[in-house]
């Protein structure tokens, strides 16, 4: 029997029919209703009655801070109507398989952890750029939550005094949403005519002021994983989401990194940044071992 996996975005809910290996047979999407739970609960259980034949288990992931041994969904993230609601019992009320469910950005990391570039390795951060920054810290190959399930919120994290959505949060200077915003400001342009692809194509067309608002950027993430390391202390901080396929994101943080460790008076051990392996899927691969490691004792 195959597992019946859900990444719930904010704009579709992706879906996959997978073996334990993460061997993909099937995939699809739906948009994600945004007026109600109901809604939502009823595309669930829409997709599930497509496959219910071929699967003894269900994995999700999916936005907010969510404890995972009570299918709880506390900080709903973009789909407020999940705030505070038993997910794992409103999908047991058309379903009595089992059903695990995990943040997004945490999904990610267990990916990169299970079969990804952490894969060597006891400890790491996973760090997924995106509208925000989300992602997750691993130790002792397995997921570090925190008391609250917060762990890993790094949007949140502040580069600077003004603490705020209007201030210096990591997610304002450090995410896809910053690169376009520092963009659009430049060239004196809509933000909504931009997207990262678009602006690394201005980029090597040889556009400085795209370039310049990347290399700002690079220099937030590169702040921003100098403090991790500095208090985690990892052998590999990876860079995940879309806009980590273009080699220059990476290059750009490594020169940044640089300069600070240069910068110091005294030697102190460097982050180690690399590229997750998984793109598109990763949430997918994340949800499903998050289900064997809580159903299958992976």
């Amino acid at each position: 029997m195959k597992k019946l996996v859900f990444d719930v975005g904010g704009s579709a809910i992706k879906y996959a029919l997978m073996d334990n290996d993460a061997n993909i047979y099937e995939k699809g999407n739906e948009v994600t209703p945004m007026d109600s739970f109901d809604s939502f609960l009823n595309v669930l259980k829409t997709i599930y009655e497509k496959y219910q034949d071929q699967i003894d288990g269900i994995a999700m992931s999916l936005p907010g801070t969510i404890d995972s041994e009570k299918g709880m969904v506390y900080a709903p993230g973009m789909l407020s109507y999940n705030a505070n609601k038993n997910l794992r019992d409103a999908i047991h009320t058309f379903t009595d398989l089992p059903v695990s469910m995990e943040n997004d950005g945490k999904s990610a990391a267990l990916a990169e952890c299970w079969k990804g570039n952490l894969s060597d390795c006891e400890d790491g951060i996973v760090i997924v750029v995106g509208s925000g920054l989300g992602g997750g810290i691993i130790k002792n190959k397995k997921l570090w939550k925190g008391q609250h399930f917060f762990a890993g919120e790094f949007s949140y994290v502040a580069l600077g005094e003004k603490i705020g959505f209007d201030g210096d949060l990591w997610a304002l200077k450090g995410s896809t949403s910053a690169l376009i915003l520092q963009t659009a400001n430049r060239k004196q342009v809509d933000p909504a005519t931009l997207n990262g692809i678009k602006i690394f194509e201005m980029i090597q067309e040889g556009d400085e002021d795209a370039k310049l608002a990347l290399q700002s950027v690079a220099k937030s993430l590169a702040i921003g994983i100098y403090n991790l390391q500095c208090i985690l202390d990892m052998p590999k901080c990876l860079i995940g989401g879309g806009i980590s396929k273009q080699p220059l994101l990476v290059e750009m943080i490594r020169n940044e990194l640089d300069k600070i460790y240069e910068g110091l008076p005294f030697p102190i051990p460097h982050a180690h940044v690399e590229t997750c392996k998984f793109y598109n899927d990763a949430n997918l691969v994340g949800a499903l071992y998050n289900y064997l490691t809580m159903f299958e004792g992976k």
